[in-house]
C-alpha cells in the first residue's frame, strides 16, 4: 500500500452528501465570522498580552502581534482558497489528503487534534481560574484539590471539567443552537475589549512607550536549559529578551492569541454557501481580531511601563492600579464569558477534524455517524468532550501551551505548501477565492511558520516528537488497514478524479460491512 495515496476531491465532496454522515447546512458568513472571533479573542488577549510585553518585547509587543498577524494572514489566504475549493469537514486534514497523500494527511489531522484538544483544555483552565476568583469573592471558593494545580495527579479541576461537560451537551444538540449562545457571549466579549480600549485611552502616558523596543538583555542561567528556543541551539545564539529577537520570540508566543481562525474551515460542510462565506469568515474574523489586539497592546503598554506590567493579570491590574477596581471586576467577568466561547469553538473544531478522519476509516468509522435529528456526530462529540474534560481537569497549568503552538504551526506549514501543489495537480478545479501571488505567498507563509516553530523551546519539540510517534503507531496499527481509500482504489486521486464516491462503493469497497455502505438513493 502506498503511504502517499491521495483521496480525490470529488470523492471527498460526495462523501459529505451521504445521508448517514451528512451535517446540516445552517451557517452563514456572519455565523462564521462570529465563530472565528469567538475562538480567536480569548486567553490571548486576557493573559498573553501582558506577559509577553513584560518579559519579551516591551511596547514593541505591538510589532510581535503584527508579525503574528502576518503569519496567520498568509496562512488564512491559503485556508480560504482551499476551503472554498474543497468545502468538506476536516480543514487542513482534508486539504492534505487531496494533495500530499494519506500519511501526510494523518500527520496534519493528528497535529490538529493536538492543537484543538490541548487548546480547549488550556483555555478551560483559564476559565476555571477566573471562575474561582469571581465566585471566591462570594464565599463559594472550591477546595484547593478541586482547582487547577501545577503538579501531576495532585488535583482535579472541577470547574474546568464541568464547563467542558456542559458544552459537550450543548454541541451535541446542534451547531446552530451552539452558535446562538456563542453569538451572545461573543457580543459580551467584544464589548469588554472595546471597554478596555475606550476606558484605557484616558490613562495612557506617552512616556511609557519609550524605549519602544527595549535594549536586548542577556538571560543568565538559561544557556543549558530545555526551555531555550531550538533556533538558538542551532545557531549558537545566546539567550536574550527584548531587542529585535525579543520581538520575534514574542511573536512565537503571542501566536497563541490568534489560534482559532482555522477552526472556521472545519465547518465547511455546515455552511450554506461555503465557496463565498468561508473566505469571508476566515479572513474577516482575523482582520477584526488583529485590530482589537493591536489596540489593546497600545493601551496596556501606554497605561503601565512595560517593566511594571503584572504578567498574570495585566489588564485587570492596570485598571486596579489606576484606581478603578470595579473596572477590574468587569474585565474578569468578561473573561469568564469570553473564554467559554473559545472552549466551545475549539471543541467543535476538534470534533469535526476527528469526524473527517473517522469517515475516511483512519479512526473507527462508527463514531462519525450523525444523528438524524440534530445533524451532529453525537458519538464523536461525546468522545471528544470526555478527552478534553479529562485534559482540562488533570493537566498541570502552564505545561502545554506551547504544544498548542507547534501543532498549529505545523498544520499551517503544510496547508501553505498544499496550495501550489493543488494548483499544479488540479488546474481544472473551480477556485472561488485564489491566493494572490501564488506560489510566492504560500511559500513565504510556509517559511514564516517554520521559522516561528524553530523559535519554540527544545522541550516543546521533544514532546511534539513523542506525540507524532504515538500517532504513527495508531496509523500503522489501525488507520492504514482500515482506510477507505486503501480498500477502494477508485477513490484515490489520479485514479478516480472526476468519478464520484457514489459510483464506487457498489463495485469496489472490499472490507466494508453492509451497514457501512451508502445506497445510491440516499446519496441522491
Amino acid at each position: 500500500m502506498s503511504l502517499l495515496r491521495t483521496k480525490s476531491i470529488e470523492a471527498s465532496i460526495a462523501d459529505s452528501e451521504a445521508s448517514e454522515f451528512q451535517l446540516k447546512k445552517n451557517l452563514s458568513a456572519l455565523d462564521l465570522t462570529v465563530f472565528g472571533i469567538g475562538v480567536i479573542i480569548g486567553a490571548g488577549i486576557f493573559t498573553v498580552t501582558g506577559s509577553a510585553a513584560a518579559t519579551m518585547a516591551g511596547p514593541a509587543i505591538v510589532l510581535s502581534f503584527l508579525l503574528g498577524a502576518v503569519c496567520c494572514g498568509l496562512a488564512a489566504l491559503c485556508y480560504a482558497e482551499l476551503s472554498s475549493t474543497v468545502p468538506v469537514s476536516g480543514s487542513a486534514y482534508t486539504f492534505s489528503y487531496a494533495t500530499m497523500g494519506e500519511l501526510i494527511a494523518w500527520i496534519v489531522g493528528w497535529d490538529l487534534l493536538l492543537e484543538l484538544i490541548l487548546a480547549a483544555g488550556v483555555v478551560a483552565q483559564g476559565w476555571s481560574a477566573y471562575f474561582n476568583i469571581l465566585f471566591g469573592e462570594w464565599g463559594l471558593k472550591l477546595p484547593e484539590k478541586l482547582q487547577g494545580g501545577t503538579g501531576w495527579f495532585d488535583h482535579f479541576d472541577l470547574a474546568a471539567f464541568g464547563l467542558v461537560a456542559a458544552l459537550t451537551c450543548l454541541i451535541a444538540v446542534g451547531i446552530k443552537e451552539s452558535l446562538r449562545i456563542n453569538f451572545a457571549l461573543v457580543a459580551v466579549k467584544v464589548f469588554i475589549v472595546l471597554f478596555i480600549i475606550v476606558m484605557g485611552i484616558q490613562y495612557i502616558d506617552s512616556k511609557n512607550y519609550t524605549p519602544f523596543i527595549p535594549p536586548a538583555q542577556q538571560l543568565e542561567g538559561e544557556s543549558q536549559t530545555m526551555h531555550r528556543p531550538l533556533w538558538e541551539i542551532l545557531t549558537g545564539m545566546e539567550p536574550q529578551a527584548f531587542g529585535v529577537m525579543g520581538v520575534i520570540s514574542g511573536a512565537a508566543l503571542v501566536f497563541f492569541a490568534y489560534i482559532g481562525f482555522d477552526v472556521v474551515a472545519t465547518t465547511a460542510e455546515e455552511t450554506r454557501n461555503p465557496k463565498r462565506d468561508l473566505p469571508i469568515g476566515i479572513i474577516g474574523s482575523l482582520v477584526i481580531c488583529t485590530i482589537l489586539y493591536v489596540s489593546v497592546c497600545l493601551v496596556i503598554t501606554g497605561m503601565v511601563k512595560y517593566d511594571k506590567i503584572d504578567p498574570k493579570g495585566a489588564l485587570a491590574a492596570a485598571f486596579r492600579d489606576a484606581g478603578h477596581p470595579g473596572y477590574a471586576q468587569i474585565i474578569s467577568a468578561g473573561a469568564v464569558a469570553g473564554l467559554a466561547t473559545v472552549v466551545m469553538t475549539l471543541m467543535i473544531g476538534a470534533t469535526r477534524v476527528m469526524y473527517a478522519m473517522s469517515r475516511d476509516g483512519l479512526l473507527p468509522r462508527g463514531m462519525a455517524k450523525t444523528n438524524p435529528k440534530t445533524g451532529t456526530p453525537v458519538p464523536m462529540t461525546l468522545v471528544m468532550g470526555f478527552l478534553i474534560a479529562v485534559a482540562a481537569a488533570t493537566i498541570p497549568i502552564g505545561e502545554f501551551e506551547e504544544m498548542v503552538n507547534i501543532g498549529t504551526l505545523s498544520a499551517f506549514f503544510l496547508v501553505s505548501l498544499a496550495v501550489p501543489i493543488m494548483r499544479k495537480a488540479r488546474p481544472d478545479l473551480e477556485r472561488p477565492f485564489k491566493v494572490p501571488g501564488s506560489p510566492v505567498l504560500p511559500w513565504l507563509s510556509a517559511a514564516i511558520c517554520l521559522y516561528l516553530m524553530l523559535n519554540l523551546p527544545v522541550e516543546t519539540w521533544l514532546r511534539f516528537a513523542v506525540w507524532l510517534l504515538i500517532g504513527f503507531i495508531i496509523y500503522f496499527a489501525y488507520g492504514q488497514r482500515h482506510s477507505r481509500v486503501g480498500r477502494n482504489p477508485q477513490l484515490q486521486g489520479g485514479v478516480g478524479d472526476g468519478v464520484y464516491a457514489t459510483d464506487l462503493d457498489s463495485s469496489v469497497g472490499e472490507g466494508f460491512t453492509k451497514d457501512e455502505r451508502y445506497s445510491s438513493d440516499e446519496r441522491h
